[in-house]
């Protein structure tokens, strides 16, 4: 049977900064532009949806190529028609 075995001191510091990565670009956002530690969704499957559609949006912006993934949001709450066009649609 093969063991897992840490890897070299390299290794690990790839591994950390790609989580720090994670974090900076992904959790970060999540909590302060959709302020998702406050939301009270709680039960069910809820909680999982709604991180899903927030991952969806900021990526969707990110793909677009939107620097500012908070200034992105406020844009397209204010003009429906900027959001459509982000999913393919158009009224």
């Amino acid at each position: 049977m093969d063991t897992w075995r840490p890897g070299s001191p390299s290794t690990r510091l790839e591994i950390v900064r790609g989580h720090g990565e994670i974090e900076n670009r992904l959790h970060h956002v999540r909590d302060v532009t959709f302020d998702e530690d406050r939301s009270h969704i709680r039960k069910g499957s809820g909680p999982h949806v709604m991180a899903s559609l927030r991952n969806l949006a900021i990526n969707l912006f990110r793909l677009a190529g939107a620097p500012n993934v908070a200034a992105a949001t406020r844009t397209c709450g204010n003009k429906v028609r900027i959001g459509l066009r982000l999913i393919g649609l158009s009224l």
